[in-house]
């Protein structure tokens, strides 16, 4: 029987508990035979709507964003990549945009930016404009 052996980073325990009890730390895992060098992993660049907030540092991977509707009785969670992508509790596949990820939870047509929020409050399209105010 083979032997599986993991590689976790050193500072796994400190980003765990930086994270916190509703936080994400997204872990890579490479596969090798062990006869050949594991190349390292790049972190991916982000592309799409969320792109701008990212490489700002006004979003960073891990982000935890929340959608509710209490008319609707609709609550959500989606978590922010990366790549720019969203990955809501519940759903299979990544969303590119905000707006197709809330569309996911209430299956009609949403706006992503003012519907998912920070745990702060504040609204994707709070986090444009301040970019918007910093670029001016």
């Amino acid at each position: 029987m083979p032997t599986v052996v993991l590689h976790l980073p050193g500072d796994l325990l400190t980003k765990l508990a930086e994270a916190g009890a509703d936080g994400t730390v997204e872990l890579t895992l490479n596969v090798s035979t062990g006869d050949e060098p594991v190349a390292p992993v790049e972190t991916p660049r982000p592309t799409g709507p969320l792109a701008p907030l990212l490489h700002a540092g006004l979003l960073t991977p891990g982000t935890r964003l929340h959608l509710h509707q209490p008319r609707a009785n609709r609550t959500a969670t989606a978590t922010v990549h990366a790549d720019g992508t969203l990955t809501v509790e519940g759903k299979l596949t990544p969303f590119r945009s905000p707006s197709k990820a809330a569309f996911a939870v209430t299956q009609s047509q949403a706006n992503g930016w003012i519907t998912w929020r920070l745990t702060d409050g504040r609204t994707l399209n709070d986090l444009r404009d301040e970019l918007d105010q910093s670029e001016a």
